[in-house]
């Protein structure tokens, strides 16, 4: 492991933004951190928990508690992993920024999580392009104690590695796929529509918007849709699919992914604000949803 762990983000060009990867592996410096990075850690936290009661399915809410974690300081690595090999035997990783393609789904194939070790500065509050711990921990640990959702999280990094060999079209199907259910799925409960995907639970605005704004789709989980809907990462998103369990969505990931790339191979992609006739989409908030056959 590198024992000077640096802090990776994007590069700032001429041309813009620009991802920069690594593919260290660290121990986290918790001794290192910050009264300010320990700050930051609270606000978020606070303010999270705070804007999800009745937005974030349930389970994550408990499991979270349940974890230890709070606002008083960056939770430990080590604590974190304690609970969770014994639970569904996953354990976190530290790493310095984003990851490539193959190095990612490596780990996940080994139920192994990459957490970015560092955290955003105070002027980031609200925005960063790249994962940091707050979106890593607070977002993603939690349902990695849910054992169905800590095996769909392996079978999809065993999916990634097998993708490389289907070339740049399949990984683009399956980077969707993982975009519209690990980072920005929503989930229908008795309660109604509910948050689980990390990227929307560790952002403010978008934690209130995906539910309650008449702006965006929230559409039934159907998994070629998926895999050729485009998105977006600058901005929040124009559609949400929507699973109606996690068994569901283990089931109907697990079948051999080789005859969907062919099937999807040339097809066009799909813009994300669109609809479609065969969509199931849902009312904001309540669960309740319609298609053209009717109700569902």
């Amino acid at each position: 492991m590198n024992a000077t762990p640096r802090r990776v983000e994007h590069l700032q060009t001429d041309k813009g933004s620009v991802p920069v990867y690594t593919t260290a592996v660290i121990e986290q410096p918790w001794s290192s951190y910050s009264a300010t990075d320990h700050a930051v850690w609270a606000q978020l936290f606070r303010r999270q928990r705070e804007l999800l009661v009745g937005r974030a399915e349930d389970e994550f809410l408990r499991t979270q508690d349940a974890m230890g974690m709070g606002e008083e300081r960056i939770p430990k690595f080590d604590d974190l992993n304690r609970m969770l090999r014994a639970r569904t035997g996953w354990e976190l990783v530290g790493v310095e920024g984003l990851l490539p393609e193959l190095t990612f789904f490596e780990h996940l194939a080994h139920r192994r999580f990459p957490v970015t070790w560092w955290i955003r500065r105070p002027e980031q509050l609200d925005y960063l392009s790249e994962p940091d711990l707050f979106h890593d921990l607070f977002g993603h640990v939690p349902l990695l104690m849910n054992p169905v959702f800590a095996d769909y999280m392996q079978a999809y990094g065993q999916g990634g590695v097998r993708a490389h060999g289907f070339g740049p079209e399949a990984l683009a199907q399956l980077t969707r796929l993982y975009w519209y259910t690990v980072e920005f799925g929503l989930i229908r409960t008795a309660a109604g529509l509910r948050i689980y995907g990390a990227g929307i639970l560790s952002s403010k605005g978008e934690s209130i918007y995906c539910l309650e704004s008449a702006a965006p789709n929230r559409l039934g989980f159907e998994l070629e849709r998926i895999m050729r809907t485009r998105y977006r990462i600058d901005t929040y998103q124009k559609t949400y699919f929507v699973i109606d369990s996690y068994e569901a969505l283990m089931e109907a990931t697990r079948p051999d992914f080789a005859p969907i790339y062919a099937r999807l191979a040339g097809q066009p992609t799909i813009p994300a604000g669109e609809v479609l006739d065969s969509d199931r989409v849902f009312h904001r908030g309540t669960g309740e949803g319609w298609s053209k056959d009717g109700d569902v």
